[in-house]
């Protein structure tokens, strides 16, 4: 304190000065700040009550990020699931194409394990395994004049036998050309009888096609040399056209008697008593064994690749580390509130699924002839199924999520209006404070100037 005396006059209009300077600091300072409370000093209901409220909006807004990548993700899911449709679709259309094939090979079919003999043959430059086949000589095989192939069928409802026999050196060709000489002859004989259907594949392999009533049985009688030397050559004429490759067959022995070929056919050798009697091999089909025509091995293979390609989008769908639909253990929890007791808190949890080809339940074809194409539309039907109530599923956790995300959004705008009115500043009002205080702040500098001169008034007396 100053041991200056002042009079009560200017003391009154010094300290008036004094009050008006401190609110024009204070107004300055909400203008500059644009708050009213700055502090607990200022007023602490206000100032706690903003805090807390603008500390939950922010922790909401920390969890916008979370709800967004969880949209993703499950938009993600969604586009997988839109494309793993349309492949599913793709699917049924390559099983139906198998199915109007005309050549299905669902009947009972003889089918080599392996690709006519091409020994002796001179190549042709771009020539196809088919058409070498097809132009292959009989004596090129081990055929002589006097050996005969016989087909028959056999109708298993009716017991109808149908027959044909080609001797070879003596059945004539279909056009009267000459005699039996080709497999491309010998496929025309049968096919001109009536009896089955007989084809090279792309592959090489010979093949004979019958009704699904129908048990298929090829034979082939060796008539000349003896015993060992038939047993050799017979052996050979087998190998030739490419059913088995097991040289070392003793057709002398009962053991060896019979050898089951891995082209689904039952392959039996028989020799005579004594040497120089006939010796022959029987092929006779098993059971409808699965077969296809070239048509349907193509596509079995894109069927199978359709598959893979299933397996493939499933993997590669995944957003943030998550997938949800590569398997059914995957999930993605998502936060809508700041609370983590498990009575406050408040989440979603969105199960994946397993959408891959085994979780469809789609299985790989091995032939796509009649039965297995349509027991593969059933399970593509069903995989259809799966995928729409997992569509249905991800779309109906995304529209919870984006409702959730626009509360989130709407409630975080309300708790920061909220903490903003309580101690935000009418700038309008201060401005218009700050002007009325900078008047009375003139005022009192005048009225304080009054105060002096009425003190300095005294020294007129000397």
């Amino acid at each position: 304190m100053s041991d200056i005396t002042l009079s009560a006059g200017v003391r009154q209009n010094l300290l008036t000065l004094q009050s008006t300077a401190d609110m024009m600091a204070t107004t300055q300072n909400r203008l500059a700040t644009g708050k009213k409370v700055n502090s607990a000093l200022d007023n602490p209901t206000n100032f706690f009550t903003s805090q807390s409220l603008s500390a939950r909006a922010k922790d909401l807004t920390n969890l916008l990020d979370g709800i967004g990548n969880a949209i993703k993700t499950i938009e993600a899911a969604d586009n997988g699931i839109t494309a793993i449709t349309k492949l599913v679709q793709s699917a049924q259309s390559t099983a139906r194409q198998a199915l109007q094939d005309g050549s299905a090979g669902s009947g009972t079919v003889v089918e080599s394990s392996s690709s006519i003999s091409t020994n002796g043959l001179t190549p042709i430059s771009g020539e196809s395994i088919q058409d070498q086949a097809r132009r292959q000589t009989l004596s090129n095989l081990g055929f002589s004049n006097g050996d005969t192939i016989t087909l028959q069928t056999t109708n298993t409802t009716n017991g109808a036998v149908a027959q044909i026999q080609i001797e070879v050196g003596t059945t004539q060709k279909v056009d009267g050309s000459g005699v039996v000489s080709t497999v491309q002859d010998v496929l025309d004989v049968i096919n001109a009888s009536g009896v089955a259907t007989a084809e090279v594949t792309d592959a090489g392999k010979f093949k004979i096609t019958g009704s699904d009533a129908e048990t298929i049985n090829l034979s082939i009688v060796d008539v000349g040399g003896d015993g060992s030397t038939a047993t050799t050559q017979q052996t050979s004429l087998a190998a030739s056209l490419g059913f088995g490759t097991n040289t070392s067959i003793d057709l002398s022995s009962p053991a060896d008697g019979d050898y089951t070929d891995p082209g689904e056919t039952q392959v039996t050798f028989t020799n005579g008593a004594t040497a120089g009697d006939a010796d022959s091999f029987s092929i006779t089909t098993q059971a409808n064994p699965a077969s296809n025509s070239t048509t349907r091995q193509k596509l079995v293979s894109q069927f199978n690749g359709i598959l893979g390609e299933i397996d493939k989008l499933a993997q590669d769908t995944s957003f943030n580390g998550i997938n949800l639909i590569n398997s059914s253990s995957a999930k993605l929890t998502v936060a809508f509130n700041e609370k983590r007791d498990a009575a406050s808190k408040s989440e979603l949890i969105i199960q994946g699924e397993d959408l891959t080809s085994s979780g469809l339940n789609l299985t790989k074809t091995t032939s796509l002839n009649d039965t297995e194409a349509n027991n593969a539309l059933d399970e593509l039907s069903k995989a259809l199924i799966t995928l729409r109530e997992a569509g249905s599923k991800f779309g109906s956790s995304l529209s919870t999520v984006q409702i959730r995300k626009d509360y989130t959004k709407a409630s975080i705008n309300t708790l920061q209006t909220g903490a903003d009115n309580l101690v935000l500043a009418d700038t309008n009002e201060e401005g218009a404070n700050l002007l009325a205080l900078q008047t009375r702040q003139q005022l009192s500098t005048t009225a304080l100037s009054l105060s002096s001169q009425a003190d300095q008034a005294v020294l007129r007396l000397f």
